[in-house]
């Protein structure tokens, strides 16, 4: 049975965590992507003919979108939860009487939330540039919770691995941002050469980019049926890897 206060308490305290911080956690990603919608919209995309028949910033956009989605979601679920751990205020919380299933989801709803304020501001920042445009809204908001749960979850495992400051930032500088800058999110897949648009297809992160494209632009280049069965799999084996590991207290006790 769920815990519904303690469930309510835990978004409350994830929330008002990257709130009191918010110049770092909502307002630096909302700059970072006025520079790319600035660099790629009004300098590159001026230069650039247009893309699956829409200019280059609409094209561009999702990709934007997408890259702050992740990055905050997992820097938000892999700090709280580690520096809970840090802080030994994790204990307090394993001997509350709220399940482990309950647990995962308070972090995973701090992330989502903050994921959600940070993408609200990037579409404001595209609508100055004309840029925000919504083909699906229904599959955007699937693709928005679907993805930043994904990364929540990640950032739940990493919280849970590291015993150093340093080690927070390993998956997202040598797994996520490599992945995702070769997943698509500025340029089309018709643009590499021949063995690339194959290699592309591997790449999980090829199929987020791609699910929201077509969300806001009604383009697509990938099997959004296959793109929207990754995404849910991909929460379902997560989450429940996740819960294992709570479960076995791993990470938790020392």
């Amino acid at each position: 049975m769920i815990n519904w206060t303690g469930f309510g308490t835990l978004i409350r305290v994830e929330v008002e965590r990257f709130l009191r911080i918010a110049t770092q956690t909502l307002v630096a990603p909302w700059i970072t992507a006025l520079l790319y919608v600035f660099i790629f919209g009004s300098v590159v995309g001026s230069r650039i003919d247009e893309i699956k028949g829409v200019s280059y910033v609409d094209f561009a956009l999702p990709g934007i979108l997408m890259l702050s989605l992740i990055t905050t979601a997992f820097a938000q679920s892999s700090t709280s939860l580690y520096f809970k751990r840090f802080a030994k205020h994790i204990e307090e919380l394993l001997v509350a009487p709220i399940a482990n299933g309950t647990l995962i989801a308070g972090f995973m709803a701090g992330s989502i939330a903050r994921g959600l304020i940070v993408a609200l501001g990037v579409l404001g920042v595209a609508v100055m540039f004309g840029a925000a445009n919504f083909s699906h809204l229904g599959i955007f908001l699937f693709y928005i919770i679907g993805v930043a749960s994904i990364f929540a979850l990640l950032g739940i495992l990493v919280g849970l691995w590291a015993n150093g400051f340093e080690q927070l930032n390993v998956l997202n500088v040598f797994l996520i941002t490599p992945l995702l800058f070769l997943g698509g999110i500025f340029y089309s897949k018709d643009m590499l050469p021949e063995v690339m648009q194959t290699v592309i297809l591997f790449n999980p992160f090829f199929y987020f980019v791609d699910g929201i494209r077509y969300s806001m632009i009604g383009v697509s280049e990938s099997n959004l049926f296959f793109g929207g069965g990754l995404v849910i799999f991909l929460n379902l084996f997560l989450f429940s890897f996740v819960w294992y590991l709570f479960k076995i207290g791993y990470g938790l006790r020392d």
